[in-house]
């Protein structure tokens, strides 16, 4: 094909185009983009499939009246802590914050648990004894620097840090496999913190950089909490479109682009799209390596979610989880094995469960009275098994009578998920396996965010820093875009 004929598959020539960009997709990343170019006084149009914008932090009444649950995202530890976000006036456009009085928490039998607190000092007195100071040295320090950390994990990995030592002193331990660090604790709760943050990578732990997600979720916590948003995570994505469109941005709701071609002209286009999506709407726009990288790209295992309408608050045995906004269950053997064995496409003995409170701090999502619950589990992708007996079990073991307040319940699976929204292939919710390539290269070797039909960019959690509802990869490929070609 000729590489001249590229721009007109895109909407015509550049030099009458009607846009300076288009962005496919009005997710976090999509409308991230859209605010940034905006920002930079170009004309931007987003293009949104469904019927309102969200992508990934949606909310909507999947239970009974009165009950508004997060479809995807609910807690935002690198929504709050995103270094874009905190530079845009969100909350003149509504968004709030609702912190829970404690981040979250880790309880391995009925009666003992860790809760983790803003405070490093107060999570180590949790734990106490040796893991209580190997817990406080190991962190506090990166903790002092977070803030020249963040600047550099929250984007590509392959280049050059602001401030390489405090960068250095994450690395020499965020390079390891998230076993090293868990290991470095003795207690079964020091163990089981450690592998439930490391277990948000969805690999498994002997994998290198495993570590370094067992270290990002605690200090986050520390450094900036892990919050809702007040409503429901839909919150985030409605506060970008009122600043985009504040700011002159356009968007169209309810069409699905289903070929490059058929977009408007435009100069650029962002697309905030997993690469399996990019490769059916490209086509042969498409250069033939290129797509055969992208069919190389390897998806990371599944998650299977539960939303649950209830008729009070959950009755831990332990009341000091109603503190807590979000739970992670199991132990770490058991959790362990867990990622291992989804890796390998296995049906996990006991999956790795995540629990979400809202409706204890943010009355506004239930009924009085009544309650949400948000959960999920890690399983294999694609699978098509049932997990719900496996989840509630595990929150039943902890909260006798839990299945006596179950009102109504919604169950999305791998294939829900997919349906749901076609970048989550196998029912992947992270973009991508965290491989170490992938890390480093996602989705594929070369310029972060360009492809090599010109204009094309891809801003996804398919590119860096990968998944989460900070905004970093729209972002980071509306600056690609402006340093390139929209000077």
């Amino acid at each position: 094909m000729d590489r001249n004929d590229l721009p007109a598959r895109m909407g015509g020539d550049a030099r009458m185009s009607t846009y300076d960009a288009i962005v496919i997709g009005a997710g976090p990343n999509g409308l991230a983009a859209a605010v940034e170019l905006a920002r930079a006084g170009r004309s931007v149009k987003v293009i949104e499939g469904r019927e309102t914008v969200g992508g990934g932090a949606r909310t909507m009444a999947l239970t009974l009246p009165g009950f508004r649950h997060d479809v995807c995202s609910a807690v935002h530890p690198l929504g709050i802590g995103s270094p874009f976000f905190r530079e845009l006036p969100l909350e003149e456009h509504g968004l709030q914050w609702v912190h829970p009085g404690v981040p979250f928490a880790h309880p391995i039998s009925p009666t003992e648990a860790v809760l983790v607190h803003r405070s490093i000092t107060a999570t180590a007195a949790e734990l106490g004894g040796t893991d209580g100071h190997e817990y406080e040295n190991r962190l506090r320090p990166l903790l002092e620097r977070w803030d020249q950390i963040e600047q550099h994990i929250l984007g590509p990995i392959l280049r050059m840090p602001k401030h390489p030592a405090a960068m250095a002193r994450f690395g020499m331990v965020g390079v390891l496999p998230a076993r090293t660090l868990i290991n470095a604790f003795n207690s079964e709760l020091g163990r089981a913190l450690m592998a439930g943050a490391a277990a948000h990578a969805f690999i498994p732990f002997s994998r290198l950089l495993g570590a370094s997600f067992g270290l990002l979720y605690p200090l986050t916590a520390h450094r900036h909490g892990w919050p809702f948003a007040a409503g429901g995570s839909q919150a985030i994505v409605d506060a970008l479109a009122s600043y985009l469109r504040s700011l002159g941005g356009e968007i169209e709701t309810g069409r699905w682009v289903k070929s490059l071609a058929e977009l408007p002209s435009s100069k650029v286009v962002l697309a905030d799209l997993s690469p399996n999506v990019l490769d059916n709407i490209g086509g042969s726009s498409l250069p033939p390596g290129y797509r055969q990288r992208l069919s190389r790209f390897r998806r990371g295992p599944a998650a299977f979610k539960v939303d649950y309408a209830l008729s009070g608050p959950v009755p831990w045995t332990n009341p000091r989880l109603t503190e807590a906004g979000t739970l992670h269950l199991g132990t770490a053997e058991s959790i362990a094995a867990c990622e291992s064995d989804i890796w390998k496409g296995k049906r996990p003995a006991r999956p790795f469960v995540l629990v979400s409170q809202a409706s204890l701090f943010d009355p506004t999502r239930a009924p009085a009275g009544q309650h949400t619950l948000w959960a999920y589990a890690h399983v294999p992708p694609g699978s098509t098994e049932d997990f719900s007996t496996a989840i509630e079990e595990q929150i039943e073991a902890l909260a006798p009578g839990f299945g006596d307040r179950i009102l109504d319940r919604c169950i999305a699976s791998p294939a829900d998920l997919e349906s749901y929204n076609p970048n989550n292939l196998g029912g992947d919710i992270a973009g991508g396996a965290h491989t170490l390539g992938q890390l480093l290269f996602r989705p594929v070797p070369g310029r972060p965010y360009t492809t090599p039909v010109p204009r094309l960019y891809l801003c996804s959690s398919s590119t860096p820093p990968g998944a989460g509802v900070h905004g970093m990869c729209g972002y980071g490929a509306a600056r690609a875009a402006l340093e390139r070609e929209l000077r």
